[in-house]
């Protein structure tokens, strides 16, 4: 990724190093290095003021990420131990539950990041945190389907603001190029709320018979209670924006404003309705929500049914199915977290993502090729590491190619959205009928994955060609001057000095 800058860089001396010119012809981003050496912030002092936002922001934001997966997914667990039963989930009752969280988590994205420009992180994240840990316990109580599907309804519409949240509160702390790592850090927690819900599910549904209920009622009340207790210490925990951090001395608050203006080209940061309009119209974002509809929908469909595919790779109980649920999340932590790392380093996303796709179609392959257990529980470690890593790539890529605040947080939205979307589909691809071998579920997937490929790779290309189209018709990013990026601060990423990540 190549930087866009707003301020004239300095000529570097000629007795430091004859590879300094050669560095800022190739990598256009070593200027800014520069810019800050010479303001006095050398590569330490910067890593060292990163670490600290690091520490302050990051463990939060991953516990609350933890607790939103853990609550819409539980249900995957609370249906192995009678949840069907007891509420009379008959045919596709159980998956209309699952589909119905989905269009509500929708709605509620797109005008929850508004929102969040609008107003403060630290009221609006833990209020709605507050909603949802109230439907998650509700969910405890419920006493037939239509209870079941209202609460759930409620679930998504609460919990819709979090992530598309959290994602653009991330691009309001760090440069385009340090997004990517610290949000595989915070969607890592899916996939620890993926091996944590897996033993907290095996020690909680031991809770049966506990004041007449059954252990999936507890496993819903006391996860609840878990999620309401965190929101309201994230009233007093949470931090909003660099400008008034309190635990940031004032020249490290001023040293982030720089970073962040030198990286962002002094583009649009005022809250203006044409900003909207202009993210519906990028046809770039429109085919970032095709990519995303096809990562989450393998997204879900793990996430929701891993402890149904589990059991019938082999004859387990269903308390050893909840058990080794655990393993192949743990392995895609470490992917994500990884993959994120290196590819802030290189500053690239395509191949990234199509690497991690190509992964997950080889375990959908090992899942429907083969009716042997050991190979098929192979391919649910293939495919969880494949799907995850590819959620935080993909929301940083796009957000790296957004030019313009207000416009970066309505398009982070709209990718997230619209993937989710992918949540409705995934209901309905693991049918009882199906089983053991959910043929249909699993070919649906490879084709959402083909296809997501397929547009990643058009995306790539296309982003390298755009790039080298701007660099011969246009001056390097770092020779223009305040004035010259000022006036065309208004277009955003069409903005004739802004490079796009690739």
């Amino acid at each position: 990724m190549a930087a866009d800058h707003d301020a004239p860089v300095r000529d570097v001396p000629t007795t430091e190093n004859s590879s300094v010119n050669n560095e800022k012809a190739v990598h256009p981003e070593y200027t800014e290095d520069v810019a800050l050496e010479s303001a006095g912030w050398d590569e330490q002092r910067t890593k060292k003021l990163l670490r600290k936002i690091d520490s302050r922001l990051l463990p939060f934001l991953a516990l609350l990420y933890l607790l939103s997966f853990l609550d819409r997914t539980n249900i995957g667990n609370a249906k192995l131990e009678l949840l069907t039963q007891d509420l009379k989930l008959t045919g596709l009752k159980y998956n209309d539950a699952l589909g119905i969280f989905f269009p509500f988590y929708v709605l509620a994205e797109v005008p929850s990041n508004m929102a969040m420009k609008r107003f403060r992180p630290s009221i609006w994240i833990p209020s709605i945190m507050i909603a949802w840990g109230v439907c998650c316990t509700l969910m405890g109580v419920v006493q037939n389907y239509h209870g079941l599907m209202a609460v759930r309804s409620c679930l998504g519409l609460a919990e819709g603001g979090l992530f598309p949240g959290i994602t653009y509160y991330i691009t309001m702390w760090y440069r385009r190029h340090e997004c990517g790592f610290r949000m595989a850090i915070f969607f890592s927690a899916a996939t620890a709320a993926g091996a944590f819900g897996g033993l907290l599910a095996r020690g909680i549904l031991e809770m049966k018979g506990v004041g007449g209920y059954n252990g999936w009622r507890w496993l819903f009340i006391l996860e609840g209670i878990l999620t309401f207790i965190i929101a309201v210490i994230a009233f007093f925990a949470m931090y909003d924006y660099p400008q008034t951090a309190k635990f940031l001395k004032p020249e490290e608050r001023e040293e982030i404003a720089a970073r962040l203006k030198r990286d962002r080209s002094s583009l649009a940061d005022e809250f203006d309705i044409k900003y909207f309009y202009a993210a519906l119209k990028d046809w770039k974002i429109w085919v970032h929500m095709f990519i995303t509809i096809g990562v989450y929908t393998g997204l879900y469909s793990y996430s929701l049914f891993v402890p149904t595919i589990i059991n019938s790779i082999g004859t387990f109980s269903p308390e050893q199915s909840q058990l080794l649920t655990v393993p192949p999340y743990v392995v895609a932590c470490l992917f994500c977290i990884g993959a994120g790392w290196y590819a802030d380093r290189l500053k690239q996303r395509g191949i990234f993502m199509l690497f991690f796709m190509g992964m997950a179609i080889i375990g959908l392959i090992m899942l429907m090729a083969t009716r042997t257990p050991a190979v098929r529980y192979l391919g649910c470690f293939f495919l969880a590491s494949g799907i995850y890593p590819n959620v935080p790539q993909g929301v940083a890529w796009n957000g790296n190619n957004i030019g313009g605040s207000l416009k970066r947080g309505v398009g982070i939205a709209m990718h997230v959205g619209f993937g989710n979307l992918g949540g409705v589909i995934s209901s309905y691809l693991f049918l009882a009928k199906q089983s053991p071998h959910y043929y249909q579920g699993f070919g649906t997937l490879l084709g959402c994955q083909v296809m997501a490929f397929v547009l990643s790779a058009f995306m790539t290309i296309y982003l390298r060609r755009e790039n080298a189209r701007r660099d011969r018709e246009y001056k390097p990013p770092s020779e223009y001057t305040e004035e010259e990026k000022i006036a065309e601060r208004e277009k955003g990423d069409n903005a004739t000095f802004f490079r796009y990540t690739v």
